[in-house]
């Protein structure tokens, strides 16, 4: 699958791969900017194309059949959202209960275009005390850009300055949703 994976992305969608995926087992991975449903698709074919394990939390009923067994197999964890649950602290206890768990998350909330960040990323990542990874994907020069491990530090507003610099100018599928 591995293969199948890199000769679709690399010579048949003709996209680049921009960095390489972190050896760490436990991270928060923000991916953006998310404009598409078909985000979903090409994060699957990179994650095999990185040979890694990436993996995706989503509202219960997502995991109900037909399709649930396909978005667990893709690597989903269902979220019980209906709860009034610490949606933090829930998301950060998976990281506690796996041995190898990177959540990858949009940062945007939606794939309509937003003014400001959500902030849920942040707070899962310093929760359970895991660094961050981004992914950019950069639908205009048709490249994937991987970041090396970001560990959050104790100043949130300079950290969201970093993350932001990262994907200052990347133009999603739709590019006037991007950031």
């Amino acid at each position: 699958m591995h293969r199948l994976a890199k000769f679709i992305y690399f010579k048949v969608l003709g996209w680049k791969l921009i960095g390489g995926f972190p050896k760490v087992d436990k991270c928060v991975v923000i991916v953006a900017p998310h404009t598409h449903w078909y985000d979903f698709f090409l994060g699957v074919l990179v994650r095999k194309v990185i040979n890694e394990e990436i993996n995706f939390i989503g509202k219960k009923s997502l995991f109900a059949p037909p399709f649930g067994w396909y978005f667990r197999w893709v690597g989903g964890t269902p979220i019980d959202r209906s709860k009034n649950n610490d949606m933090v602290k829930t998301i950060a206890s998976i990281f506690n209960e796996k041995e190898k768990f990177r959540l990858g998350l949009s940062p945007e909330g939606t794939r309509k275009k937003v003014k400001e960040w959500r902030t849920g990323f942040y707070y899962i990542a310093q929760e359970a005390k895991v660094p961050i990874v981004m992914v950019a994907f950069d639908y205009e020069n048709k490249q994937v850009k991987i970041s090396d491990l970001q560990y959050l530090t104790d100043n949130k507003e300079e950290d969201f300055k970093k993350y932001k610099n990262f994907f200052k100018g990347i133009k999603g599928k739709i590019p006037e949703y991007s950031y």
